[in-house]
């Protein structure tokens, strides 16, 4: 299909039937386009929409970003998960207001200067924020063009990934650049969807191979991935009048930087509970509470949390901890980052 005939269909569809009212299309800037364009990389649109909603309130502009500080920023993000994503706009913001004077970057290899801003990232901002030609190549466009071409192939295997490059490439227009972005992204998220995809109203079927072949249900595929596996951990809520004892994690690794609950590896019991507390909350009696277990899914495995409460009445002697600790009040909460699971356990404590 030659480049000129798909963008003229595309475009067609997109004036007609394409998103023209998602939050960051109204008052487009440079900044909500990248604070949106961040939020959705591996989440989906609806998702997204009140968390950028309550960001953009909170942080209204790059300055505003970057005079916050961390665990604001991870406060407002707490929930959407990827966390590094929030610290790499808190980063990213610090760097546009020292190194550019507060004025986003316009240029294709400035922008992936910034912290987390990849390829494809960078060309979505360039495209939709200042109109300028470049090429994405999200999932949604992943899916586009292997169902266009009929790319049985795995595509998350280094070789199509550089073959769906070149089709994007090939694909994308020197005008309308932002229409064009918005637009190829849409036809993946509401026609040519992961299942079920609606080939009644793509405007592409006469071109689709896979739609040909019948195939558009079994492509794209991915390499085949291992099941997830189960890890278990005891989350110790020592729990003094209405203040839970909060750790700041380490950056590196999952819930870098938010505040989280001791916690010992396994499911609990009054030998590990009580080696811990004579560890590292000295002073402390080992009684606990069971409490309601459940269970958190990552991208790579499963966690089965187990919460035991500890009612104390008076603080640890010492607590042998090398990160941060605050007691959280749970009537007077404040505004710090909180992994999801953490956030569940400490609303249904008060």
């Amino acid at each position: 299909m030659k480049p000129q005939q798909f963008q003229k269909k595309l475009m067609q569809w997109f004036d007609q039937c394409g998103r023209k009212h998602l939050p960051w299309q109204q008052n487009k800037t440079p900044y909500r386009v990248w604070v949106s364009e961040i939020m959705l990389q591996q989440t989906q649109v609806n998702t997204v929409i009140p968390y950028f909603e309550r960001f953009m309130q909170r942080f209204p502009t790059v300055l505003a970003l970057a005079n916050a500080n961390e665990d604001e920023v991870l406060h407002a993000w707490a929930g959407l998960g990827y966390y590094s994503r929030a610290r790499y706009l808190h980063r990213a913001a610090i760097l546009i207001t020292n190194q550019y004077h507060g004025q986003f970057p316009d240029q294709l290899d400035s922008l992936q200067t910034l912290p987390g801003v990849g390829e494809s990232t960078a060309a979505a901002i360039l495209s939709i924020a200042f109109n300028q030609p470049a090429t994405i190549l999200d999932g949604n466009v992943k899916r586009v063009l292997a169902r266009l071409h009929a790319m049985r192939e795995p595509i998350n295997e280094k070789q199509i990934e550089d073959q769906l490059w070149v089709l994007a490439k090939y694909y994308t227009p020197t005008t309308r650049s932002a229409d064009y972005t918005q637009a190829i992204m849409d036809l993946g998220a509401t026609l040519c969807t992961r299942s079920k995809p609606d080939c009644s109203h793509c405007p592409f079927t006469k071109h689709c191979l896979a739609y040909q072949e019948d195939a558009q249900h079994e492509i794209p595929k991915k390499k085949k991935t291992r099941a997830l596996p189960i890890r278990t951990a005891t989350f110790i809520i020592m729990k003094k009048g209405a203040q839970v004892l909060l750790f700041k994690r380490p950056t590196p690794g999952i819930w870098g930087g938010l505040w989280s609950l001791p916690e010992i590896t396994g499911t609990p019991d009054i030998k590990s509970v009580r080696a811990f507390c004579k560890q590292y909350l000295q002073g402390i009696s080992a009684q606990y509470q069971p409490l309601s277990a459940f269970r958190h899914t990552f991208s790579h495995y499963h966690l089965d949390i187990f919460p035991v409460l500890m009612e104390i009445k008076k603080a640890p002697t010492k607590i042998v901890v090398e990160s941060e600790q605050i007691w959280y009040n749970l009537q007077k909460p404040k505004l710090v980052g909180l992994p999801k699971p953490v956030q569940s356990i400490l609303r249904n404590l008060a």
